[in-house]
């Protein structure tokens, strides 16, 4: 073990206890203080681990933060934790005992899919000091190293997507362990940076049932992620099996979707009166299955544990048509579900990885709903790490990128090794979201080296026509008319996409350059940008405005990247329209086009053809899911089909954000909430009325206060009423396209309206 002084945890070693796989084994040290109780003036824990650790002192929790310390890129920043815990030592005795609890967590996870058993090592260990500091200056230092001892604890087996095995008859003490050393990458040791998982809330069943073969299933009526926890009292060995599933088909568990995923607690009972909380693992599920439970299972026997990293809400958005409000409260739910350590793609399957494609089109959305800017930043710092070690330097699928430990199936492949459009493009489009989220120069600064190793990886493959269409591209994926055995089969040409996109990347890295003083960096982006427009438009777009592919996809997309210009502008805008009218309103674009078709309609003129798209109820659309009953997005617009039964394609989740991201639009524009200059220094009110919806209402807290805007038709005249902060000054934009400038307080304005626009 090699120590500096500039490691936070040093003298203390990595250690690990030879058990069984599943077995979580606790650590426990006990060591008189030198000084007496009375003279103690402080005290703090630093702790971190490969795997997953609970850390107590004097037999009490010292945080209330789950799954320690998280998933981060683990090769090149582990996050270590400190925790105040003067309160604990001593605690009227002349000594303090320090106890470890390690599981498995994400890093001996047999993470990924396809079978993939990722893992970032064979052993996982755990590292602390505990300092103590005492009134003449003095410190105690008490570290990990090979004289704690360990034992087994009543965790009996592990898993993140399986789920965890308490026996209650084991809590008296288990078998002793061996403890050893292991060595660790010292210099990957990071402060805590990103918020710290928590539990965030509780949620009491709303049904108990019978299913068709007999087995007692609870609907907690919300699609969540975390755990049940209860207390209960049985006969000494008797086992209670929970299995969790997001749906249910035939009325039975719809366990199908979770893959290889088998999302099973266990809990086998002491004979008197036992507590069970499964904090070694976590599962998305609405439903569960119970086995075993002794004598009645009522509401009140259990409740439904919300697990994900802390972040406190800071948009919100209700309006007149209640479909839309599900349709929110879905987003929200998602994003929650999702944003438990990094922004994964689902929470319950055989995967759970951090896809940069997801994030991508819906950090915006994100921003928004809750305060993202650190959780999102410290995985835009593993995103910089993976970037620079990365063949190529090119950024990955996903991140943390733990599936180049995978060992997958023979002929399985993914295009690792070249730049991807929308998912590498995460290194640019979520720092933009932040920028104009939050205006933190020194943050993009920060982001700025992963946003031009992506553009250096992407002009490798621009051809010499300019474009890019060259390398490995995911396209639109899950396009609702692609069949659902290949997702990549979309509509819009692939290097289309691919080319609208870089031309947004380097335009916003021309902007960022800018903000940085880096003017020649800001040249070189504008002269790519300008490249890429023209010959995008050369190769792409005719004199009648028609895209290569005529779908909606690469309309939204060149029409909301700035594309294109006036008169193409305009067609492009009225091909989009009637696109949208022939399809019946129905949804036709995939993971791409779905955060940029309503923001390309309203942009050129074709609002009342936006709302109705949004509120459009039959498959595919926004609303057929929350009219079929779904309380979080879904990850196919068909995941469950009309009749009850799930979608037969292999990838098939119910809380997946990305196709939540038309969020984004119906804050902006139906809402009326959007930033004037980044961070909401200044702010444009604009909200736009359309046919469907009577009234809306929508706030968020900036970093000066508040902003809230709220309208309401009635008859032939709208209402509209505006509060800021004292120091913010907002252009208001009204639907006649009467502007005023006003700062702080409220203001109201009243105007003429055509009611046949809202029928």
């Amino acid at each position: 073990m090699v120590t500096t002084s500039q490691d936070p945890l040093e003298g203390a070693a990595f250690i690990a206890a030879v058990a069984p796989e599943g077995v979580a084994p606790r650590f426990s040290l006990e060591v008189a203080l030198e000084r007496p109780r009375s003279e103690v003036t402080g005290a703090r824990l630093l702790a971190t681990a490969h795997g997953v650790y609970e850390a107590s002192v004097d037999g009490v929790g010292v945080t209330a933060s789950v799954l320690n310390p998280g998933w981060t890129s683990y090769e090149w920043r582990l996050a270590y934790q400190e925790y105040d815990v003067t309160e604990l030592i001593g605690r009227g005795s002349g000594s303090v005992r320090l106890d470890l609890l390690l599981g498995n967590g994400w890093y001996r996870g047999h993470l990924g899919f396809a079978s993939a058993d990722a893992n970032y090592g064979d052993e996982i260990s755990v590292a602390a000091v505990l300092e103590v500091r005492y009134a003449d200056g003095s410190t105690q230092r008490i570290v990990t190293s090979d004289d704690w001892v360990a034992e087994a604890s009543d965790i009996t087996r592990n898993s993140l997507y399986n789920g965890q095995t308490v026996d209650a008859r084991l809590r008296g003490g288990g078998e002793t362990l061996d403890v050893h050393t292991v060595d660790a990458d010292r210099a990957a040791l990071k402060p805590q940076s990103s918020p710290l998982i928590i539990r965030n809330e509780s949620v009491a069943p709303i049904g108990i049932s019978t299913s068709p073969s007999g087995r007692r299933l609870v609907d907690f009526g919300q699609n969540l992620v975390g755990w049940v926890r209860f207390s209960v009292v049985g006969e000494r060995g008797i086992r209670i099996r929970i299995r969790h599933a997001e749906v249910l088909e035939d009325g039975e568990l719809g366990v199908r979707a979770l893959r290889a995923a088998e999302a099973t607690d266990e809990f086998i009972l002491s004979g008197e009166v036992d507590y069970f909380e499964p904090t070694f693992t976590y599962h998305g599920f609405r439903y569960i299955e119970v086995e075993g439970w002794p004598g009645d299972l009522e509401l009140d026997s259990l409740e439904a544990v919300v697990v994900h990293s802390e972040m406190e809400r800071t948009g919100y958005f209700t309006c007149s048509e209640p479909l839309v409000n599900q349709l929110v409260h879905n987003s929200v739910w998602s994003q929650k579900g999702n944003f438990l350590s990094v922004p994964t793609d689902c929470p319950q399957r055989d995967e759970r990885l951090g896809w940069t494609g997801d994030i991508s089109a819906y950090a915006a959305s994100a921003n928004f709903q809750f305060d993202t800017a650190d959780f999102l930043d410290g995985w835009l710092r593993d995103l910089l790490e993976e970037t620079r070690h990365a063949t190529g330097q090119v950024v990955p699928l996903i991140v943390p990128e733990v599936l180049k430990h995978a060992h997958f199936p023979e002929g399985f492949s993914l295009p690792w090794d070249r730049a991807t459009a929308v998912w590498g493009d995460a290194a640019v489009w979520v720092p933009q979201a932040l920028w104009w989220s939050y205006g933190d120069a020194e943050r993009l600064a920060d982001y700025y080296p992963a946003i031009v190793m992506h553009l250096d990886s992407v002009e490798q493959d621009v051809s010499e026509t300019g474009l890019w269409d060259r390398g490995n591209q995911l396209g639109d994926w899950l396009d609702p008319d692609a069949p659902s055995e290949d997702p990549a089969a979309a509509k819009a040409d692939p290097s289309v996409v691919a080319t609208a996109c870089l031309y947004r990347s380097a335009s916003f890295a021309a902007e960022a350059a800018d903000v940085l003083g880096k003017h020649d960096d800001a040249e070189r982006w504008r002269a790519l940008a300008e490249r890429t427009r023209a010959a995008f438009v050369e190769h792409y777009v005719d004199a009648e405005g028609i895209v290569r592919s005529d779908c909606a996809t690469v309309y939204a997309l060149a029409i909301s990247f700035g594309l294109l210009d006036g008169d193409l502008r305009d067609a492009a805008g009225r091909r989009l329209a009637e696109l949208v009218r022939a399809s019946g309103y129905r949804v036709t674009t995939g993971f791409v086009g779905t955060p940029f078709v309503t923001w390309a309609l309203s942009e050129t003129g074709h609002l009342d053809d936006a709302y109705r798209l949004l509120l459009e109820r039959e498959s595919p659309s926004w609303m057929y899911p929350v009219v079929m009953g779904a309380t979080t997005v879904w990850e196919r617009w068909d995941s469950m089909l009309p009749d009850g039964t799930i979608n037969t394609g292999g990838m098939t989740s119910f809380n997946h954000y990305a196709l939540g991201a038309v969020v984004d639009w119906v804050y902006q524009v139906v809402g009326g909430i959007r930033p004037a200059t980044p961070g909401y220094g200044s702010v444009r009110i604009q909200p736009q009325p359309g046919p469907g919806i009577d009234w809306a209402e929508t706030s968020y807290r900036t970093p000066l206060g508040e902003v809230s805007c709220s309208w309401r038709v009635e008859g032939d005249q709208m209402f509209v009423d505006v509060a800021l902060p004292e120091l913010t000054r907002a252009e208001v934009v009204l639907p006649d396209g009467i502007r005023h400038d006003v700062q702080g307080g409220s203001h109201q304005f009243i105007r003429s309206v055509d009611p046949r626009e809202h029928v």
